[in-house]
């Protein structure tokens, strides 16, 4: 569990680290940037929300035929995962372009000057689309044959090269916000590209069966629902910041990338668990599925309580490295107790949500999730609007969110239905 969980936490920290040092850079061309590059992102993710499947969903159906002692079907699931990134890669890319303008116009509202920032930046990220599902699918059948090197050196190098980029495209090469955007493009390209040879080079025919395919697109369909309702939910946050004032957006964005960039670091566990889960129902042993749940769960508990103590401890210092408006760190302050506050309860759910992925207990998941946001997140945020609750109501309901898929996912994991044994169907 260890050796996979360091290498999720290394993947996984790459892609955050690079987005929070790129909204570093971008904080100091000031709150409207700041804003722009909040909102771009938010659609963005929106855009490429089908990776939830390429990812998680591989690595529980590749993990399955690993553990049954078959490397070959279980590389297999990744072969058939890169060409349905690519496809669905190339229409993201059209469908983003198609609809950036009334998407961001709904977003943003009357504030034009977050629109024009946010539209500059995502026509261009936007590209890196094949990029990113390709990234997510390699991810997903590595972790299912339980390779641990080749997606940190992948993953890795190629955030490593746009983090350096960004500041000298933004900055030096006085790119302003399109160099941000620019910078995001190289990291997806660059490590797409290296995923598709990684899965090449392991010699398996390009000819996925119709039967593997429905199966995956099975898994992706509850997935994608579940991914749906984090979007919408999302969304509603970054449009009711956005009608709250640029400064409010701003803090969100500092906010929520700290939150996201969490969210996958305590994913790590989560992770491991998935291949090993995956694995040992794949294996037939269902006793070790459930010793590996109960131990993912005290490490997210711990994880997570120490994190909140951290942010807790940097209220002040972090906001600042992100933005130099008293402003801007005026809301952030006004977000920071619920961003730290709700982090025990995140490190336990991240952790069971993994083992519940790796379980392939998606239709409960996706239910889940579905009752949490559009029953929660999305109602009170849109209230935080109506009744002028500021970015603190719209943080309530993000909390919110948390506990009610911490207390669903904790008694599931508790019982027994979801540790199924046998092969990926």
């Amino acid at each position: 569990m260890l050796r996979l969980a360091i290498s999720a936490f290394v993947v996984l920290a790459a892609e955050p680290t690079f987005v929070l040092v790129d909204t570093a850079v971008v904080g100091h061309l000031g709150p409207g940037a700041l804003a722009g590059l909040g909102v771009g992102g938010t659609l963005l993710s929106l855009v490429a929300m089908v990776g939830a499947f390429l990812d998680y969903g591989t690595t529980a159906r590749s993990a399955r035929w690993f553990g049954g002692g078959d490397r070959g079907r279980a590389v297999d699931e990744g072969v058939t995962a890169t060409l349905l990134a690519l496809v669905l890669g190339v229409v993201g890319v059209a469908l983003g372009e198609l609809l950036a303008v009334p998407l961001l116009h709904l977003l943003t509202g009357a504030n034009a000057t977050v629109r024009t920032a946010s539209l500059h930046w995502f026509r261009v990220a936007v590209l890196g689309t094949p990029g990113i599902l390709v990234v997510l699918a390699g991810n997903g059948w590595m972790r299912g044959v339980q390779d641990t090197r080749r997606p940190v050196l992948i993953v890795v190098g190629a955030n490593a090269a746009s983090a350096a980029a960004s500041p000298l495209l933004v900055y030096a090469a006085g790119m302003g916000l399109t160099g941000s955007a620019v910078a995001n493009v190289i990291a997806q390209l660059v490590g797409g590209a290296l995923f598709v040879r990684a899965v090449h080079a392991e010699g398996r025919p390009w000819r996925p069966t119709a039967a593997r395919v429905r199966g995956q697109l099975a898994v992706g369909r509850d997935l994608l629902l579940r991914e749906v309702a984090f979007q919408a939910a999302f969304l509603t946050a970054a449009g009711v910041a956005a009608r709250m004032g640029t400064a409010e957006v701003a803090a969100h964005q500092i906010g929520f990338q700290l939150w996201t960039f969490i969210a996958l670091l305590l994913d790590s566990f989560a992770i491991a668990a998935q291949s090993l889960v995956g694995a040992a129902l794949g294996g037939g042993d269902a006793r070790a599925a459930r010793h590996t749940a109960a131990r993912v769960g005290r490490y997210g508990l711990a994880a997570g309580t120490a994190t909140g103590i951290v942010l807790a401890a940097g209220w002040d210092v972090l906001p600042a490295a992100f933005s130099s408006s008293p402003q801007v760190r005026h809301q952030a302050h006004l977000l920071w107790p619920f961003l730290a506050g709700m982090q025990p309860f995140a490190g336990v759910l991240f952790a069971l949500d993994g083992v519940l992925i790796g379980a392939g207990d998606v239709g409960f998941m996706r239910t889940v999730t579905l009752v949490g946001a559009l029953g929660v997140f999305v109602p009170v945020t849109l209230a935080a609007l109506h009744w002028h609750w500021g970015i603190a109501g719209v943080w309530a309901g993000l909390t919110g969110f948390v506990l009610v898929r911490f207390a669903a996912g904790t008694l599931r994991a508790m019982g027994d239905r979801w540790a199924v044994v046998g092969g990926a169907a």
